[in-house]
């Protein structure tokens, strides 16, 4: 029972990003204008709040 919740947990924590680009996808389809680039902004997005986050030396400015 124990690892079945730590699986559907890391599942959950995994998917969570996914789902919200997900969404703003969806959203932005739906209003007619066609965005390929969902994917693209995810990483930039992370590679900037690592680099951020690094040279700062503050997680919570990566995180910002």
């Amino acid at each position: 029972m124990d690892i079945t919740v730590n699986i559907l947990l890391t599942i959950a924590t995994a998917a969570t990003p996914l789902l919200i680009a997900a969404i703003g996808e969806l959203v932005v389809e739906r209003s007619g204008v066609l965005n390929l680039g969902v994917e693209g902004m995810m990483i930039m997005g992370a590679v900037g709040g690592f680099g951020a986050g690094y040279l700062t030396g503050s997680p919570w400015i990566g995180l910002l």
